[in-house]
Parts: structure tokens; C-alpha cells; sequence
């Protein structure tokens, strides 16, 4: 672990993020800091993780109605989001930043979320599907990642246990596998504690 923290992005959208990011905030008695939350009319990830993990949480650098990508959400609220913007915020202690989406989900007319990670200089933690799919789109994560020299810590697979899939990525991508996390029957602060112990951070 660096002091820093860590950058916790997907392969897709609704992979679990939020659930590993506040898992790994408690685990690490980290910061927790989305700087982007679109969908803000039915969602609040930061609420969600403040709530589930009891951990210190910073307020997100934008918060946009509309359950779109950042550029789209940014455009129905009749605003732009530059790469500038984004100054972490103040921490004595280790910050996990959740992303939106995927890496190369756009964040404004000409750069993506991987430039976000870039920009900021943490380690990704790459949260995938255990499913069908997951190969492909895990690979492909972990080589925009490589290809911009972003240090990869590792990838969480979510969903039920699938060896084949999980061998085969980390095979064909070279990557740790830091933790499995199966179906979750109840999302409750007892399951995000559980999640935390499931997760096995490089030293």
C-alpha cells in the first residue's frame, strides 16, 4: 500500500464498487472520496459508504442529477467537468477514491476517467464480474491501465466463485487477485466488515 491510498474502478458499471471501496476504506481506516456521483436524484454512494462503513468520508467534487456518465450528466446540468478540478482532498490517513463507471468512460469532451486516475497518481484496484463476459473486459481494463503506466494493485472479482475465470485473468493478465467476494444475501454494515476481511491487500 502506498500512503496515498488506492483508486477503485470497474470493468462496467454496477460491478460493486461501492460495496469494495467501503470495504477497503474500513479495512485500511481510510478516507472515502467519490469525486464524481451523477444520479444524485436516487443515489448517493457517499451516504451509502458513511453509512455501511462508519468511515470518514470527503464530499464529492461534483454531484450531478441525471444517472448518466460524468460528461453526459455534466451536460444535461449545463456544465463542464475540466480535469483541474480535482485536487484531493485533505487526509491525515490513507484516501480510497471510488471512480464512475468503467476507465474509459468519458469525463468531458476529451478526457476519460483514466486520465482522472493518471491526474490523482493512486494504484488501481480493479473491481470485475466473476462471470461470463469477464475475461474480456478485465483484460482490456488492465491493459488501458498498463498502457498509461498506472499501477495496478489488483483486481476484486465479485460475484460467485468461478476458478476458471479467475485463473485465466490472472494468467493472461498477469495481476493479483486480492480478494472473491460471493453474492451478499444481506448489504449491511456486518456484510461490508466481512467483505473487508475477504480482501488481501499487497504488502
Amino acid at each position: 500500500m502506498t500512503e496515498a491510498g488506492y483508486f477503485v474502478t470497474g470493468t462496467d458499471t454496477n460491478v460493486g464498487k461501492t460495496v469494495i471501496a467501503a470495504a477497503l476504506a474500513l479495512k485500511l481506516r481510510a478516507t472515502y472520496w467519490k469525486p464524481i456521483q451523477t444520479g444524485t436524484l436516487t443515489d448517493d454512494d457517499t451516504l451509502t459508504v458513511e453509512r455501511l462503513a462508519g468511515v470518514a468520508v470527503a464530499a464529492p467534487r461534483f454531484r450531478l442529477p441525471e444517472p448518466l456518465s460524468p460528461h453526459a450528466a455534466a451536460a444535461a446540468a449545463g456544465i463542464s467537468i475540466p480535469l483541474a478540478a480535482f485536487l484531493p482532498p485533505p487526509a491525515a490517513r490513507p484516501l480510497v477514491v471510488e471512480g464512475a463507471g468503467g476507465v474509459l468512460v468519458p469525463l468531458n469532451d476529451t478526457q476519460l476517467i483514466i486520465d482522472l486516475i493518471a491526474a490523482l497518481g493512486f494504484p488501481a484496484v480493479v473491481v470485475a464480474r466473476s462471470t461470463l463476459g469477464t475475461i474480456n473486459h478485465t483484460l482490456l481494463t488492465l491493459a488501458a491501465l498498463r498502457v498509461r503506466e498506472i499501477p495496478v494493485a489488483g483486481v476484486i472479482l465479485n460475484g460467485p466463485r468461478n476458478p476458471g475465470n479467475r485463473q485465466a485473468i490472472e494468467h493472461y493478465g498477469q495481476v493479483r487477485i486480492l480478494g472473491e467476494i460471493e453474492p451478499l444475501p444481506l448489504l449491511d454494515a456486518a456484510a461490508v466488515r466481512g467483505v473487508a476481511e475477504a480482501i488481501h491487500l499487497p504488502s
